[in-house]
C-alpha cells in the first residue's frame, strides 16, 4: 500500500534537497533521479526558474512523500513508481528530484519539485483538489504494479481522503441518508412514518423548521433539504403521495445504459421491498436500453459484440500509446527549450569568465550564472546536439505539439467512454443470457 503527503518548502531548499539525496539513505545515491535539472545543481536551477515566476508567492518547491507497506515492493520498483508519479504530477513542466530511502523499515520516495514551471513560469497550485489528484495517481500506479492501496486517516484540514472517496462512490453520510430515504418512500404512507422508520434504522431525528438526521457515528446532523430538491419535507411528502417522482439527472435521450442490478445478492433488496421493486423496474428499463443499443449499432450476434469490443480496446490502446509518445516528446522538448534559453542568457557571463585574468575571483561574483551555463551545456551535449537550435522555432514546434496532444487526449477520452459503454452492454447481455439459461438448468435438474 502507498500513502502520500505533500507540503510546501518556503525556505532552506538546499537543505531539503541535501536531506532527500543523502547517500546513506539512497544506496550511495544510486536511487536518486531528476528531471529538467541535475540533482547536484537542482537548488540553483530551481532558484533560476523561480526568479522568472509570473506570480508572487512564498513557496519555493513542494515536497511529496510516497510510503509503501514494508516488504511489499523492492527499492528499484519503488523508485520507478516514484518517477512515474513525479512525471504525472509535474506533467513535464517542473524540475524535480526523486529519491528512494531504504534506511528504515519501510521503503519510501521523496519528490521535491519546483513551485514554478519552466514552460510558462506559472506557479503550481496546491490545494485539496490537486492533492486528491496525486492520491488517485499514486493509487493507480500501485494497482498497475500489483500493490495494495490504503485509505489514510482523517487529516487536520478539510475532508479526509476517505470522505472524498465516499462522496465519489455515494457512501458519504449524505449519500447513505439519500439511499435510506429513497428506499423508505415506497414503503411508508406519511412523512412522519418515514421519520419513524429512519429512527428505527438508527438515525437520530432533530425536528424543527428544517428536519435534520444524524447516523450512528456521524458528528453533525444533516438537514434533509441539503440533500437536494427532491429531499425537502414538501418534496418528500409529494413523493410519498405519488404526486412527484424523483427528478432525473439528465434528459431521457441523454441518459446512457447502466449495469443491471443483481437483486438476488443485493443486501438492500433483502432489507427493503421498496428497493427490490425499484431494482426490478430499473433492470427492465436497462434491459430494454441494452437491446435498443444493439439494434442501433447493428449488432446481431454475441460474437459481433465481443469482436467490436476487442477492436475498440485495441484502438483505445493505440490512442493511449500515441498520447504517451506525445507527452514524452513535449517533456523532452520543454527541457530542451529551457536549456537552450538558459545557455543563451548565461553565455555572455560565461564567455567573460573564460577571458577573465582572475577566474576564481570572477567566478565567486558570478557563480550562479556560471553553474547554470555549465549545467545547460552538459544537458545539451548529452542530447547529442552539435549546433544550438533556433529557440523561436523550438517554441513554435512545442505549441503545435501541445495542440496535437490536446486533440489526441480528446480522441482518447471518447474511445475510453465507448469502451466503458460497450463493457456495460456486454455485462448486461451476459446477465440476461445467464438468467435465460437458469430455468433450463432447473428443469434439467428436476428431470
Amino acid at each position: 500500500m502507498a500513502v502520500t503527503k505533500i507540503k510546501p518548502i518556503k525556505s532552506t531548499l538546499s537543505k531539503a534537497l541535501d536531506y532527500i539525496e543523502n547517500p546513506d539513505k539512497t544506496d550511495g545515491k544510486m536511487l536518486v533521479s531528476s528531471f529538467g535539472c541535475s540533482y547536484e545543481t537542482a537548488d540553483i536551477e530551481f532558484e533560476y526558474t523561480l526568479s522568472q515566476a509570473l506570480q508572487k508567492g512564498n513557496n519555493l518547491a513542494f515536497h511529496l512523500i510516497q510510503s509503501f507497506e514494508p516488504g511489499e515492493v523492492d527499492y528499484q520498483k519503488a523508485h520507478e513508481i516514484g518517477k512515474q508519479l513525479a512525471d504525472a504530477v509535474t506533467k513535464g513542466q517542473h524540475e524535480y528530484v526523486v529519491t528512494t530511502h531504504i534506511d528504515k523499515g519501510h521503503i519510501h520516495n521523496h519528490i521535491i519539485f519546483c513551485a514554478v514551471n519552466f514552460v510558462d513560469h506559472h506557479k503550481y497550485n496546491s490545494n485539496k483538489r490537486s492533492y486528491y489528484g496525486i492520491r488517485n495517481m499514486s493509487d493507480k500506479l500501485c494497482r498497475e504494479n500489483g500493490l495494495s492501496v490504503v485509505v489514510p486517516g482523517k487529516g487536520s484540514k478539510g475532508k479526509s481522503y476517505a470522505e472524498y472517496q465516499a462522496e465519489k462512490t455515494g457512501t458519504s453520510w449524505k449519500g447513505k441518508l439519500k439511499t435510506a430515504v429513497d428506499a423508505l418512500i415506497p414503503q411508508v404512507s406519511s412523512f412522519e412514518e418515514l421519520l419513524t422508520r429512519l429512527q428505527a434504522a438508527g438515525y437520530e431525528i432533530k425536528p424543527g423548521k428544517y428536519v435534520s438526521c444524524r447516523a450512528p457515528g456521524q458528528e453533525r446532523f444533516t438537514r434533509l433539504k441539503t440533500l437536494g430538491a427532491d429531499y425537502t419535507e414538501e418534496a418528500i411528502r409529494e413523493r410519498i403521495a405519488g404526486r412527484r417522482t424523483k427528478a432525473a439527472k439528465a434528459p431521457r435521450e441523454q441518459r446512457g445504459v447502466s449495469l443491471l442490478i443483481d437483486i438476488e445478492n443485493s443486501i438492500k433488496a433483502a432489507q427493503s421491498k421498496g428497493y427490490e421493486q425499484w431494482a426490478k423496474i430499473h433492470n427492465l428499463k436497462q434491459a430494454a436500453k441494452t437491446m435498443n443499443f444493439l439494434t442501433e449499432n447493428k449488432i446481431e450476434q454475441y460474437a459481433d459484440l465481443v469482436s467490436r469490443i476487442e477492436e475498440m480496446a485495441a484502438e483505445s490502446g493505440q490512442a493511449a500509446d500515441a498520447l504517451k509518445n506525445a507527452e514524452k516528446r513535449l517533456a523532452d522538448m520543454a527541457v530542451l527549450i529551457k536549456n537552450v534559453s538558459t545557455y543563451q542568457k548565461t553565455k555572455p557571463v560565461y564567455d567573460a569568465y573564460r577571458k577573465a585574468r582572475n577566474r576564481e575571483k570572477y567566478r565567486a561574483g558570478q557563480e550562479q550564472a556560471i553553474i547554470l551555463h555549465e549545467a545547460a551545456a552538459r544537458s545539451l551535449k548529452a542530447t547529442g546536439i552539435a549546433k544550438l537550435p533556433n529557440l523561436a522555432a523550438l517554441q513554435s514546434e512545442y505549441e503545435a505539439l501541445q495542440a496535437q496532444k490536446e486533440a489526441l487526449y480528446a480522441d482518447y477520452g471518447k474511445l475510453e467512454k465507448k469502451v466503458r459503454e460497450y463493457d456495460i452492454i456486454k455485462q448486461n447481455i451476459d446477465n440476461i443470457l445467464q438468467a435465460d439459461r437458469q430455468p433450463e438448468r432447473e428443469k434439467g435438474m428436476e428431470h
